[in-house]
């Protein structure tokens, strides 16, 4: 007689729940360039879209907490981390990568920023929190080599150094923040997390956009829709998506199924801007959705 209390769902539901949760994040995640670069294209400046972004996803957010009852509250020192590396982190990572533009390609930023995974995994490595075994290598194998054969390789010459120093500069730091969310998170919910950390993200891009006075309040209804969409499609529920997928997966896992990312764009330019689909993306998101599948694959044991 079958027992169908018989699975074992802590084990391979969290597996499943927390990859489904980490590629919801990544499909908003994707679409932040997209959205992006429809908002500019209607005559705002980028450090004012990044504002408003974080602006009207900090208050999403804190209106939605405001509406919960959770049983205890942050106390004021650790609101301040979440403030200050949650946000300031968010934010400084943004900068870093924007700022590489103004020396290399945009391919050469994807390559070089797609490289997270590999800190991530040196990172938690180093510190011993997880094992490197021979799954979880071909996975980032597959990830990062389906990243370089979408993307390409960056350019011999002709890139300053400082613009590939910025970009690895971006991953290096991702690599270290993720791990760092993961030890901060700890048992706070996800929505309150993302919260005190776009805080902090709006003030420091609120303080940029003001510095370089491209600020506006006047605005396009054409960009009221993609500056709602950016912020609630890729900040807000990504950010608890993520959150949540990173807290089942852990910090290795959670990289190296979130570097999909590049393939989810690459379809939505497809069907937004009319880009074509060349076999540079198909043969990379096939290596990445590969990626994904290998880690999902659990290992036999034999008696």
């Amino acid at each position: 007689m079958t027992n169908s209390t018989s699975r074992e769902p802590d084990r391979s539901s969290p597996l499943g729940v927390g990859t489904g949760f980490t590629l919801l994040a990544a499909s908003g995640f994707a679409a932040v360039s997209i959205l992006t670069s429809l908002a500019t294209r209607s005559g705002l400046s980028l450090s004012t879209v990044l504002a408003w972004r974080y602006v009207l996803s900090a208050v999403v957010l804190v209106a939605w907490v405001g509406t919960q009852t959770y049983p205890k509250r942050m106390r004021g020192n650790e609101a301040l981390l979440w403030i200050a590396v949650g946000g300031g982190g968010q934010a400084l990572l943004v900068y870093l990568a924007l700022s590489s533009l103004a020396y290399i390609s945009a391919a050469t930023l994807a390559f070089l920023f797609y490289t997270y995974p590999v800190w991530v995994t040196l990172v938690q490595t180093v510190r011993g929190a997880e094992r490197l075994d021979v799954r979880r290598a071909l996975a980032l194998a597959l990830s990062f080599a389906g990243t370089a054969v979408m993307v390409g390789s960056p350019a011999a010459g002709g890139a300053e150094w400082r613009g590939y120093a910025l970009a690895l500069g971006a991953a290096v730091l991702y690599g270290f923040y993720i791990p760092a969310m993961q030890w901060m998170q700890k048992d706070w919910p996800v929505a309150v997390t993302s919260a005190y950390s776009k805080i902090g993200a709006a003030a420091c891009f609120l303080l940029l956009s003001v510095s370089d006075r491209s600020f506006t309040y006047t605005i396009t209804p054409a960009a009221w829709g993609a500056l709602i969409a950016l912020t609630v499609w890729s900040t807000v529920l990504p950010s608890v998506f993520f959150l949540r997928g990173l807290m089942l997966l852990g910090p290795v896992r959670t990289a190296i199924v979130s570097t999909v990312e590049p393939f989810l764009t690459a379809l939505l330019g497809i069907a937004v801007l009319g880009q074509p689909l060349t076999l540079r993306t198909a043969a990379g998101g096939a290596a990445i959705v590969a990626a994904v599948i290998v880690l999902q694959v659990k290992r036999t044991r034999v008696a």
